[in-house]
Order: structure tokens, then C-alpha cells, then sequence
């Protein structure tokens, strides 16, 4: 299913992109050239994110036991960078026009067919984090928020441009480009932090987290004295999870696999998915205060 999405997500790019260069052609606004850019970028995310999504679902094996899901962060931090060089052509191509800003011809015609472009865009985006979400892929995640952000910025760029050729101030069309670029250059900086992230371990959120623990506690019944070191990480779609689960010195080695049976179970159907790994420890590792 994530990679039909990627490759739906890769047809869209490139047809969004044909558009929006014809209205480029058709009315010779810069900030109509950012938002076409800002596509191309939006091509090559597309790309990165079918092949990482491929590579990503490749079996465990011998030098990569966990498997290979960390591999649509690559995809996903390499986007990133894309976006952020888009937002420094965008800016190369306003600053002479800001300079010497010039009328705008033809721009009925090519505001329709940008228009057209990003009611493309919208609907793929909610497609693409739709999926991403339910799938818990972070290169369909981040090529989402990619396009949710180009539909954005096109609906910007189309009043901006309208403004300008409405009063006849054109100096507005590079500035909205440069804004343009502002708001892209974060949203590079904010999928690589993300996505870097997840390549360094991050762990769960913190609701994320909570839930966890509700899920063992009601799970348990009281029936273990602790719970501590709990951890957790993300790789890729697939979320890990690792404690340590006191229990009663009276307590059996089958009765405590019998409980952490119980444990996994509870956990599978709140988090489906999650690797969980428990470690059995006797009455006497107790803590005072748990982790």
C-alpha cells in the first residue's frame, strides 16, 4: 500500500509540474516560477520516497537483523536538503526581478491553470498523509506535509499575483516569491530535523508513551511489582519497546512468560506493530522509585 501511494504521489508531481511551468510560460511571474520549483522538488521527493519505501520493505538478514525501515528517514532527510535548495533558486530568480520589476502579461489564463495545479495538489496530500498515518511511514509522511505545503504556498502565490495585476503594483511579484521561499526554507529545515530524529532513536511521544503505560498497567492487574527503565524508539514504520518487569520472588518462570504473553498481546492491539522485549527480574531488583 505505501508504495501504490508513492507512486501515485510520483505521477501527481509530475503532471502538478507541466502545469504550473505552462502558467509560468503563460504569464512570466517569478513567483508563479517558485511555485513550479518548488514542484520539481516535489518530483524528486516523490522519487526518493518510492525507493526508500521499497528498500525500506526488504526482510530482516544477517547484517540487518531489525530490517530495513530506517531507510525512509534517508529519504525523508535527502527531501529535506531538496527543499532547501529549492527556496535558494527561488530566491535567485526574485532578487533582479525585485529590482527591476516589470508588468505581467497574460495572467487570467495562468492563474486558472495554477488553481488547477493545486486542487491536484490538495487532494493528493490528503491522500499522502492519510496513507502515511495509517501505515506509519515516514516517507509518505514527510512527502505529505511536502505537498500539503506547496498547496500553501500556491494559494498564496495566486493571491499575491492577483493583487499585483490588480493594482498594478508588479513589485509584488518578487516579494511574494521571496516570502515563498522563507516559508520553504523552514519546511526544509523542519523534515530534517524530523527525519534526523528518527535516525538518532527518538523515542515515542510523550502521549505515546502514557498510553504505553496505561496499556501494562491494566494489562498486569497488579499482578508484577514494577515496571521500570522503560524505552522506546522509532525505525522507519515500525516502533520498539523494551522494559524491565519486576515480579514476585513466588512467581514461576512460567507463570512470568505467562504474564509477558499477556504483556505483548495487550500492547500488539493498542500499538499494532510494536517490537516489544522484556526482561524478568526478581523481587529483589525492585526500585524504590520506578522509571
Amino acid at each position: 500500500m505505501a508504495e501504490n501511494a508513492a507512486r501515485l504521489s510520483l505521477v501527481v508531481a509530475l503532471l502538478v509540474l507541466g502545469i504550473k511551468a505552462f502558467a509560468y510560460l503563460l504569464t512570466g511571474s517569478v513567483a508563479l516560477l517558485s511555485d513550479a520549483l518548488e514542484s520539481l522538488v516535489n518530483v524528486a521527493g516523490a522519487l526518493l520516497a518510492l525507493l526508500a519505501i521499497r528498500f525500506a520493505q526488504r526482510p530482516p538478514d544477517e547484517t540487518h537483523p531489525f530490517g530495513h525501515s530506517k531507510a525512509e528517514y534517508f529519504s525523508a532527510v535527502l527531501e529535506g536538503v531538496l527543499v532547501v535548495l529549492a527556496a535558494f533558486l527561488i530566491a535567485k530568480e526574485s532578487i533582479p526581478r525585485l529590482l527591476h520589476p516589470r508588468p505581467l502579461g497574460d495572467l487570467g489564463p495562468g492563474l486558472l491553470v495554477s488553481l488547477l495545479a493545486s486542487l491536484i495538489n490538495g487532494l493528493l496530500a490528503w491522500h499522502l498523509l492519510r496513507q502515511g498515518r495509517r501505515l506509519r511511514s515516514p516517507a509518505l509522511t514527510a512527502d505529505g506535509y511536502h505537498v500539503l505545503s506547496d498547496v500553501l504556498t500556491s494559494v498564496g502565490v495566486l493571491a499575491g499575483v492577483s493583487l499585483a495585476w490588480a493594482t498594478g503594483l508588479w513589485v509584488l511579484d518578487p516579494l511574494l516569491a521571496l516570502l515563498v521561499a522563507g516559508d520553504i526554507l523552514l519546511m526544509g529545515f523542519r523534515l530534517v530535523r524530523q527525519s534526523v530524529g528518527g535516525l538518532m532513536d527518538e523515542g515515542l511521544s510523550p502521549a505515546e508513551v502514557s498510553r504505553i503505560r496505561k496499556t501494562i498497567a491494566e494489562a498486569l492487574g497488579g499482578r508484577a511489582l514494577e515496571v521500570h527503565d522503560l524505552k522506546t524508539r522509532k525505525a522507519g514504520n515500525r516502533a520498539f519497546l523494551e522494559f524491565h518487569l519486576v515480579v514476585p520472588g513466588s512467581m514461576t518462570v512460567e507463570e512470568a512468560h505467562r504474564l509477558c504473553d499477556e504483556l505483548e498481546r495487550a500492547l500488539e492491539k493498542e500499538f499494532p506493530g510494536l517490537v516489544v522485549t522484556i526482561h524478568v527480574e526478581p523481587e529483589k531488583e525492585r526500585k524504590e522509585l520506578g522509571n
